[in-house]
């Protein structure tokens, strides 16, 4: 199994790049925003890989982030569910979008995705709303794959470089991390999984820091 690739891209498609490692090329497929979030051709990348295995096909799925990467293998749980068509829902919503859009149920979302209609958007909601906390937890604990990320080169440099400082944390980071807090300190409290993850959801809309996020999920949970 291929899990990371690090390497330099040698060219970009519409769907894929061809990246180079110790000249071996693969071909990797990658949502919309995940292309756009990658270098161009000869710069160095690196991304998370899942493997496709057919009985007349290998292919190489990609992802920046882990948490990425689990959200394509949950949706491709979903009968209906192809390799293309969740990486067609992450490039339209992005890992939190997709995470918002299980968590409270918005199918709407989903259908944003070409080539989702509405019944197969309905039954990816359905299925995965209560699977969706797992994967909005692992989204804080999981790295992100950066410009820091090393590509090994052929030949060691001569000299060891000087050590950098350790980079300051993204902002889709420090936001992953406060929701997985804030569900976190709701399933303590006693909430369901489920329901601390679509409150948590639709205060992040709004708040972004953990003590905000969890006042306005306790008053999204209170009774009415």
């Amino acid at each position: 199994m291929i899990g990371k690739i690090s390497g330099r891209i040698d060219y970009r498609a519409g769907d894929h790049v061809l990246i180079d490692v110790r000249g071996v090329g693969y071909l990797v497929y990658a949502s919309d925003r995940t292309l756009a979030a990658l270098p161009g051709p000869g710069e160095a990348c690196a991304l998370y890989t899942e493997l496709l295995v057919r009985e007349d096909l290998l292919q190489l799925f990609g992802f920046l982030t882990l948490a990425e990467k689990e959200w394509h293998r949950l949706l491709m749980s979903v009968q209906g569910v192809g390799a293309k068509a969740a990486m067609a829902i992450l490039g339209a919503l992005g890992p939190d979008g997709v995470a918002r859009a299980l968590t409270i149920g918005d199918a709407g979302a989903i259908r944003k995705a070409p080539g989702i209609g509405p019944k197969l958007a309905q039954r990816v909601v359905m299925e995965l709303k209560d699977k969706a906390p797992a994967v909005m937890a692992l989204g804080a604990a999981a790295p992100d794959l950066g410009d820091d990320t090393p590509v090994i080169e052929d030949e060691a440099p001569a000299a060891a470089p000087a050590a950098k400082p350790a980079p300051k944390p993204s902002a889709r980071r420090q936001s992953a991390q406060a929701q997985a807090d804030a569900l976190s300190a709701l399933t303590n409290l006693g909430y369901g999984p489920s329901d601390a993850a679509q409150a948590v959801a639709q205060a992040a809309e709004t708040e972004t820091e953990t003590p905000a996020l969890i006042r306005a999920a306790l008053k999204l949970l209170a009774p009415k």
